[in-house]
């Protein structure tokens, strides 16, 4: 596997709870050993964090895959994989 290829974490969302106004790094390469979210692990790849604040506190699904269009939220690409 490449260092500038995203690992799938996982085929299906982490379901999340998510304070409002907090920043939030989602993993973008998927593999941070604290899923969803970033643990530096990119550092030796072309990958940075994707930086997010969620506007109400609830739980949220976030992508797992590393495929979504709609980041950091999941959007179902999972199902094509």
């Amino acid at each position: 596997m490449s260092d500038d290829e995203a690992v799938c974490a996982q085929k299906g969302p982490y379901q999340i709870a998510l304070e409002a106004g907090r920043a939030y790094f989602w993993c973008t390469c998927g593999r941070s050993a604290r899923q969803p979210l970033c643990d530096g692990s990119h550092k030796s790849t072309s990958f940075e964090p994707h930086r997010f604040v969620v506007e109400q506190s609830g739980t949220f699904n976030l992508c797992g895959c590393k495929s979504t269009d709609d980041r950091p939220f999941c959007d179902g690409t999972h199902n094509m994989l």
